[in-house]
């Protein structure tokens, strides 16, 4: 629900390849080894448990690491609740659920944001609604307060104009989707999926015209039907005891009716005896392949022996179809087969991306015929060894977030009526053998799919949601009632007139003390202990980066990180992807605009190997010519969907406008390049950029995690301390002063029948290693980098024309690009761009920023930082902004004292510092028939028509 602000996206979108680290070579593994590693027992989540009198399950988990508590509701609703005629009724509600209560008339997120709340929002999907946040633990009386409120006291605080702003959100949440390349295939697979008269039969987002005749007698009885406590299961997990939790529920919810008994959907597979298939036209790149099977609920025995056969089957790069669709026949650029999983009905789902040129007939042979070995033989057992050893790993390391722990917890109960399930179903999958996977996947994924193909082409104005979709069917099961139940409510003494509890006091951040080594070869050492989870991250961290391309081919530092670990002198890629499975360890590689980095997540018992692998891919990658062909192909796909997706068009569009042909900055955020730099660059353009800055003399390793510096050093000096430096310098990078524009400037791209259009507005701002970029940072926090910022509020939740709207600024160590964001509805395009000029002009002007605003965001800053370093990856994070911007050592311990010291008019200095409106420069990709010409008559200033690869379509431009 909640759209947080795009810098997390864009963040996202900037690494091209994987923005993190590499491998290297290590002794063979064997399938006995990595048996052995699996089988070891997950954590043990202890919980207790308890209900209250009304009904409302509890469960309370303890974990003291961190000052603060997950608190996560969950409400045994979604849309398969929903009614003929009332699709996406259950996510609408949802968003109202953030409109206030009675006892807070106002945005539900504001007292949060004052208390620095992390991971915060709510989320519904077929079974089941969500909410939930964690908060310093001195601010749980404030979080319990709220979530009571709304359940308890909601439906004085709803009234038409709140249900006719979140309809426009939901609307524009809707039209966002389908604005993406295959946004619309998913709606359609499910209609195809199940019977018409299936419960999940439509998607969650819902039909327009239902949403349109949603009224606000509808919103009051859904409230009243399912948002009873006896039909909740709230999750307390972090810095808490049981004790002290039954005291805070029972005063906060016991008062709260149970609600009445409800009929509960009854699981029905629905699945087909034959195969069908269809087939769609959409704004994409290249045709894609997705097939489906409806497979058993989710926590089943044969659902869990099924997610292991999609791992095998299309799980990683070392998987079957994987192997041969990409690897061998070189029909595909990428594929994988996941479980979807729900309540009452799972999908088995493969999705294909046929390469450009291709048959899909004969990619569909492939598929057809690995699936009939897979079907006959079943999976080997150092197959099953290597995915076990995943997930093991994998749930280890998801442990660290309060959050996390909380959900799994959530789950057990709210589906199963056992927080417990989880360890259940990792017996189950523990337990499962090559034979028993063979026996599972001939039962259920052996017939009866449907099959959807995705071609490019013109796309049609469609709402899906109202296409028929597969027709009903005989079997359906009765819903059944739930319990009546001995419910009863408990008086409360909260007075609610006096407003939301005050949070008085809040708990200091424990970071930890960076200590400093060096290798043998002189290589600095950074390391931050965090012993919670038995595991080791490391970043080896080399000053390179985007900027490096320069005088390069572009895409060059990205795909040279990105071609690490496919393949050194000794092992070949698939080697590397299954030592990397036996041994649990994430490896990684890729770039930022001023750095690369190569990465390795180890497990504590596997470190020795892990580290063995890991400098082996660093220090002796092959550049072989198959595996340099196999990722141009992929990578040139991947620029071909950057240039079918809206943000991924406006992202290689801007940098290269703002900062002028010939900075280091002038390329496409997103990394990779152009088509014909990727097509031209070779291995010896590869192994000259690795000569030039991936060396020791260049790099800087950064560690985190459950070590210590006497265990550390030796083992890194035994892959890394004899790297010798080569002779030449490290090249010097080129990052020039650029003069911002004399004039607006407009540019449009046209995507034809877009739902939605992309605005995107960028001007260049100091570096992050500017003195007040502290200062920086809170300004835009409050003028768009927050969901309560002035352009989220007005975009949104005023006008409602946006699911969200944001400013942002992108790291970097010279002068970085200030964004503002929005993707709006078409019929809103000019107008939005108006409101965004009108905010943009007002914080510099007539309605500079408020003394409440600049508070609201510094002391959410101050306060959220113990639960955003929760995580060994969070604290790496810090390492790295340390390393990159030349921050003092204690810079995390000492930066609440440095954010309560901005003053008020040293923020607004920031605003007028940064925020230029006469000299932005805009994209905009959205319909041009619709959109040029109110545009041009907003008169701006130079109205251009760029392609999707920046170069002009128009001779001329006008005033």
């Amino acid at each position: 629900m909640k759209k947080t602000p795009l810098a997390l996206l864009v963040s996202g979108l900037l690494t091209f390849g994987v923005a993190a680290p590499t491998l290297l070579a290590v002794p063979a593994v064997h399938a006995a080894e990595a048996t052995a590693a699996a089988t070891q027992q997950i954590p043990d989540l202890a919980y207790s448990r308890f209900v209250l009198p009304n009904g409302l399950t509890v469960l309370v988990h303890e974990d003291h690491k961190a000052p603060v508590v997950a608190v996560s509701v969950w409400y045994h609703v979604g849309s398969s609740y929903e009614p003929k005629g009332k699709t996406g009724f259950a996510h609408l509600f949802e968003h109202l659920m953030f409109q206030g209560s009675e006892n807070h008339q106002d945005e539900f997120f504001k007292p949060f944001e004052l208390a620095g709340a992390t991971d915060q929002n709510g989320t519904t999907w077929l079974d089941r609604t969500n909410y939930f946040e964690t908060v310093p633990t001195t601010a749980l009386d404030m979080a319990l307060w709220m979530e009571s409120d709304r359940m308890g006291h909601l439906l004085g605080a709803i009234g038409q104009p709140q249900l006719d702003e979140q309809r426009g959100v939901v609307q524009n949440e809707k039209r966002q989707g389908e604005n993406q390349p295959y946004g619309r295939a998913s709606e359609l697979i499910q209609a195809e999926a199940f019977p018409a008269n299936h419960p999940y039969h439509h998607d969650t987002i819902g039909s327009m015209a239902d949403l349109n005749a949603a009224s606000l007698g509808d919103v009051k009885q859904w409230f009243r039907d399912y948002y009873g406590a006896a039909n909740t299961v709230v999750v307390l997990a972090g810095d808490i005891t049981p004790a002290v939790a039954k005291e805070k529920m029972l005063k906060y919810f016991g008062d709260i009716a149970a609600g009445p008994q409800l009929p509960r959907p009854q699981p029905w597979i629905a699945a087909r005896d034959k195969s069908t298939r269809g087939t769609m036209t959409d704004n994409v790149a290249q045709t894609r392949i997705y097939r489906e099977w409806n497979v058993p609920p989710r926590g089943s025995h044969d659902e869990n022996l099924l997610e292991l056969a999609a791992a095998v089957l299309g799980g990683s790069k070392t998987s079957r179809l994987y192997q041969r669709l990409v690897y061998q026949d070189k029909l595909a650029d990428s594929v994988s087969v996941y479980v979807e999983q729900h309540s009452l009905a799972s999908l088995f789902q493969l999705q294909v991306d046929v390469k450009k040129g291709a048959d899909p007939a004969r990619v569909e042979a492939a598929i057809a015929d690995e699936w009939r070995k897979f079907l006959k033989d079943g999976p080997t057992a150092d197959e099953l060894a290597r995915v076990k050893t995943e997930t093991r790993a994998s749930f280890v390391r998801g442990l660290e977030r309060v959050n996390t722990q909380a959900s799994i917890l959530a789950q057990g109960q709210l589906y199963h009526g056992d927080p417990g399930q989880y360890l259940k179903d990792f017996s189950t999958l523990m337990a499962a053998t090559p034979a028993s996977v063979k026996a599972v996947a001939a039962k259920w994924i052996a017939r009866g799919d449907y099959t959807l193909t995705v071609v490019p082409g013109k796309v049609e104005d469609t709402d899906m949601a109202t296409v028929a979709g597969r027709a009903a069917a005989s079997g359906a099961p009765a819903p059944v009632l739930t319990p009546k139940g001995d419910y009863k409510t408990v008086a409360s003494d909260v007075d609610r007139s006096k407003g939301v509890p005050e949070v008085a006091s809040f708990p200091d951040l424990a970071f930890p003390t960076l200590q400093h080594g060096k290798l043998d070869n002189g290589v600095e050492v950074v390391l931050a202990e965090r012993h919670g989870v038995p595991a080791v991250q490391m970043q080896l961290l080399f000053d390179a980066g985007y900027a490096a391309d320069q005088g390069r081919k572009l895409g060059t530092s990205s795909f040279t990180m990105s071609m690490l670990d496919e393949g050194t002198r000794d092992l070949d890629s698939v080697e590397i992807a299954k030592r990397k499975q036996r041994l649990g360890a994430i490896i990684a590689s890729g770039c930022g605009l001023d750095y690369c980095n190569a990465s390795l997540n180890a497990l504590d018992d596997q470190l020795k190997p892990s580290l063995d692998l890991f400098a082996d891919i660093v220090r002796n990658p092959a550049f072989r010519d198959a595996d340099v062909s196999r990722l141009r192909g992929q990578w040139l796909a991947g620029i071909a969907q950057e240039k079918s997706q809206p943000t991924g068009i406006a992202l290689r569009t801007l940098p290269p406008l703002l900062y002028g042909k010939g900075h280091a900055y002038a390329i496409p955020f997103t990394g990779s390049g152009t088509e014909d730099s990727i097509k031209s660059l070779t291995d010896a353009d590869m192994r000259r950029f690795m000569t030039d800055y991936i060396r020791p003399d260049n790099m800087k390793i950064l560690v985190a995690g459950d070590t210590t510096m006497a265990k550390i050093i030796p083992q890194l000096n035994a892959v890394f301390g004899n790297w010798k430096a080569p002779a030449s310098k490290v090249p010097a990078k080129n990052i020039g002063k650029v003069a911002p524009p004399k004039d607006v400037r407009v540019f449009l791209v046209n995507r034809p029948g877009a739902q939605q259009s992309l605005i995107l507005a960028g001007s260049l701002a100091p570096s992050t290693e500017a003195p007040n970029n502290l200062q920086i940072q809170t300004m835009n926090g409050a003028f768009g980098g927050s969901f309560t910022s002035r352009l989220n509020m007005n975009l949104r939740e005023d006008k409602h024309w946006a699911y969200g709207a944001f400013s942002f600024l992108q790291n970097a160590v010279g002068q970085r690009p200030f964004m503002l964001y929005a993707p709006v509805q078409t019929d809103k395009t000019a107008a939005s761009v108006s409101e965004m000029l009108k905010e943009a002009r007002g914080v510099i002007g007539d309605k500079p920023l408020t003394a409440q605003e600049i508070s609201k965001i510094k002391v959410g800053d101050v306060r959220s930082m113990p639960g955003q370093y929760q995580t060994t990856q969070a604290v790496m994070g810090a390492m790295q902004g340390i390393a990159l911007y030349n921050r003092p050592d204690d810079y995390v311990q000492t930066l609440k004292s440095r954010i309560e010291a901005q003053s008020d008019a040293s923020v607004e200095a920031a605003a007028k510092e940064i925020i230029h409106p006469d000299q932005l420069t805009w994209v905009i990709v959205g319909d041009l028939a619709r959109i040029e010409s109110p545009i041009r008559a907003l008169k701006l200033g130079s109205v251009e028509v760029l392609d999707a690869d920046g170069k002009p379509v128009a001779a001329k431009s006008t005033k």
